[in-house]
């Protein structure tokens, strides 16, 4: 027969408590019938847990693991039964959300509409900015930021990775011919990034390793305009799925060079400042946009 939670709860009383006749006014209780849940609870595990006497209790070495982890089951349970308290709840109240361009464009606002029709009283309040931001300063509860996070003093979350793909708009292979090789990008136009050299390591197997630096012909500080310059024909280009996925698919623009793509994926990760508990307003929005990337993302 199994133990049950309210005996390992009893168990862990004791102990803790020092005593049965503590754990017994803790439960309102009589000690009587404390030692008997424990003397039921030892015989369903067939050990002794407890060496008792008139003056004194000490726990076996079984008593010692299993009180480790009871102590660890009644917290998950309490954080399970916190969580399911949660969903009844309804979040409400101003929610500032802060991130880069092409994910605000891509990722975020083509879902609003159904995550305000879901939490209605949620009043979203969208920011973007291609640098890193200091949250406090322009009053942000949640940043979304690409690629490998510096130690921060604020905490992270996960919300999937992106991959990285080498593309071009069908015109401008029409016009320049389709690379065959790494070696061949040479004779051909790439755009590239103005700042944050490893934007321009672009994960293409080559000789050297397999992350290619390049020299862009044209570049610029947002992705957002090095997507629209690579659809007007401008160049090749390396941007992430989540915000080119959708032109891939309607053949907008093309992936060249997959047979030597090194397979480097973004992390996308959403950071914010967290006192205690997560606010339910935040927790609804990241689970949320993990479930909406987790699409078309790693």
């Amino acid at each position: 027969m199994k133990s049950r939670s309210d005996e390992l709860q009893v168990f862990v009383a004791v102990i803790q408590s020092g005593s049965i006749s503590a754990a017994a006014e803790q439960f309102g209780q009589t000690p009587s019938a404390v030692s008997r849940t424990l003397s039921k609870l030892e015989a369903k595990l067939d050990t002794t847990l407890i060496n008792r006497t008139t003056r004194r209790m000490d726990l076996t070495e079984e008593g010692r693991f299993f009180f480790e982890q009871a102590k660890e089951i009644l917290a998950r349970m309490d954080e399970l039964e916190e969580r399911l308290a949660l969903r009844h709840q309804t979040p409400a109240g101003r929610l500032r959300i802060n991130a880069a361009s092409p994910f605000m464009l891509h990722a975020i606002v083509p879902y609003v509409a159904e995550f305000r029709q879901r939490y209605p009283d949620i009043l979203l309040e969208l920011n973007s900015n291609d640098l890193i931001i200091d949250l406090i300063e322009h009053s942000t509860d949640v940043a979304i930021r690409i690629g490998v996070l510096a130690d921060s003093t604020l905490h992270a979350r996960s919300l999937g990775c992106s991959p990285l793909n080498i593309l071009a708009s069908p015109g401008y292979l029409e016009r320049h011919g389709v690379p065959e090789t790494v070696e061949a990008l040479s004779q051909h136009v790439l755009l590239g990034f103005t700042q944050t050299e490893t934007l321009n390591h672009w994960p293409l197997r080559h000789a050297e390793g397999d992350r290619l630096q390049i020299q862009p012909r044209m570049a610029a500080s947002s992705g957002e305009t090095l997507r629209q310059l690579a659809l007007e024909g401008q160049g090749i280009v390396c941007l992430s799925h989540f915000m080119t996925h959708e032109d891939i698919r309607q053949g907008r623009l093309q992936v060249v060079l997959a047979d030597a793509n090194s397979g480097y994926r973004q992390p996308i990760n959403a950071v914010y400042y967290r006192n205690s508990q997560l606010a339910l307003r935040i927790q609804c929005f990241l689970d949320f946009i993990q479930d909406k990337l987790a699409a078309y993302a790693c």
